[in-house]
């Protein structure tokens, strides 16, 4: 495997960018390759075997562009798919699960929020993860149509506060003390979420984390970029491109294309 080889990153739509930022933050020498599988979005309302067959494909794209690392920049698609990745395919995967360790042990209130996608919260490993801390009541909320609007654009409209405090409220009145953005799209939720509920609440998502391991497993394989040359950054989508253009905030390299 060519250390300079892309490290290829998926996600349903334009929230994976969001994890994006920060592995390009934290790695700057390295090649990378994303794709949002925008006419499939939102994995969050598929069945498991749906979001497996999306999963493999999207995987058979990143590694035809010779990825040789692969971050599922979706936490739906981790929960229900990452085990099937790793036994069909002979790469590293790093994928997304809701912070739910971190919150749960850093709670003085014993009560957390998760707001996550339907697929994640009722997947097998969601359900495991949440009788680890019985001493922590974890309030799960289903975030229906936020990953929609995010992905029309519609980050800061009317209908997006209406659902915030919809989803958000209920939470707060639990005396919840952190709040675990469970899908990579909710990050672009952080300026809206932070007018609903008190400041004293800890909003995680796991961006950073996510980083930090792919630099951790490029280094444990020797796969680091060491070159000095201008990295490519490549972003594909199978739908519109304009909010992705949008959310990144170029233009250049930002490709429609069928996969």
């Amino acid at each position: 495997m060519n250390k300079t080889n892309p490290i290829g990153i998926f996600d349903s739509g334009i929230g994976g960018t969001s994890v994006w930022k920060e592995i390009h933050q934290l790695l700057p020498n390295e090649n990378t390759i994303y794709i949002a599988d925008t006419k499939n979005a939102p994995y969050g309302t598929k069945t498991p075997d749906e979001i497996i067959d999306l999963s493999i494909k999207n995987t058979e794209f990143l590694l035809n562009q010779n990825a040789k690392l692969i971050v599922i920049a979706c936490n739906t698609a981790t929960l229900n798919s990452i085990k099937v990745l790793r036994e069909k395919f002979n790469v590293p995967f790093i994928g997304l699960e809701p912070a739910i360790k971190p919150a749960a042990l850093a709670s003085s209130t014993k009560a957390i929020g998760v707001l996550a996608t339907k697929a994640s919260i009722c997947s097998n490993s969601f359900q495991e993860a949440t009788t680890k801390y019985p001493d922590v009541k974890i309030i799960p909320q289903i975030g229906y149509n936020l990953v929609q609007l995010i992905e029309t654009g519609k980050i800061e409209s009317p209908e997006m506060s209406a659902l915030l405090q919809q989803y958000l409220n209920p939470m707060v009145n639990e005396n919840i003390d952190h709040l675990v953005l469970g899908c990579t799209h909710y990050p672009y939720l952080i300026n809206q979420i932070k007018k609903i509920i008190p400041s004293s609440i800890q909003i995680i998502d796991s961006g950073i984390a996510v980083a930090k391991q792919t630099k951790n497993i490029l280094t444990e394989n020797e796969l680091i970029n060491t070159e000095n040359a201008k990295p490519q950054n490549i972003f594909y989508t199978n739908g519109d491109a304009t909010v992705l253009k949008s959310i990144l905030g170029f233009d250049e390299n930002v490709f429609e294309k069928e996969f």
